[in-house]
């Protein structure tokens, strides 16, 4: 492994970090402001990486892809996990589902903010060298993690604003997704369309919009940024 590589992936794991981190951060807070302070109080309101630690996560998740890719096909072309989640008890506030789409819409928005971020820093700091890997790769993973969290099924962000908002008949039944689980459901995203790919069958609506927006919204990033010619 070369200098330049192994600096890459340094780079995108601090970036991938910071965007976990300050995504769980923006429920904390948004929790906070509406009257629940379970996060706070759980020492959760930090950026200590090791306050967020998902055993699952952070640690097994990106391990089985990290070494699976790297032995299948000599390199890591894509990365997923998640930090422990931020505690919330809708109880505290004083419309729960209203305040639970809020807390949920906080952690997109949050990652959706930073992607700009990320993109002034490209404007501000050039396109090239360090700084240019590790904001690049800043506004790739927060645009992945925020338009990924909006998918509409409990556990994930878009799911809960979903039950939120939704007529109550409609939000407790979509709220029943969440007894699955979230591996079972991201076993179905990621895992189901491989092995039907493997059987000649075509199916994988997620990665298939994912792949859609996801260079969309970043090159849109860029753009505001005033940083043209960028390709994601």
């Amino acid at each position: 492994m070369t200098f330049e590589s192994l600096r890459a992936i340094v780079l995108g794991v601090i970036a991938a970090g910071l965007a976990i981190i300050l995504h769980e951060l923006a429920h904390g807070f948004a929790a906070l402001a509406l009257g629940d302070h379970s996060a706070a109080r759980a020492g959760r309101l930090s950026l200590n990486p090791l306050s967020h630690i998902d055993r699952y996560g952070t640690i097994v998740v990106p391990l089985v892809l990290l070494i699976s890719q790297l032995v299948m096909i000599g390199r890591v072309a894509f990365m997923f996990g998640w930090a422990k989640p931020v505690p919330v008890d809708a109880r505290q506030f004083t419309n729960p589902r209203r305040g639970m789409a809020l807390v949920a819409a906080a952690g997109p928005v949050m990652n959706f903010f930073l992607a700009l971020v990320g993109a002034f820093g490209l404007a501000i700091f050039g396109t090239r060298g360090a700084s240019a890997i590790f904001f690049a790769d800043f506004v790739l993973f927060n645009v992945v993690l925020g338009l990924f969290n909006l998918i509409p099924l409990p556990p994930f962000d878009g799911g809960r604003i979903a039950v939120g908002v939704l007529p109550m008949p409609l939000a407790r039944a979509l709220a029943k997704v969440e007894r699955v689980g979230i591996l079972a459901i991201l076993l179905a995203i990621f895992v189901l369309p491989g092995v039907l790919g493997a059987a000649g069958i075509k199916f994988d609506p997620v990665g298939s919009l994912l792949n859609t927006l996801v260079p969309a919204v970043a090159e849109a990033m860029l753009a505001i940024a005033g940083v043209h010619g960028a390709r994601f």
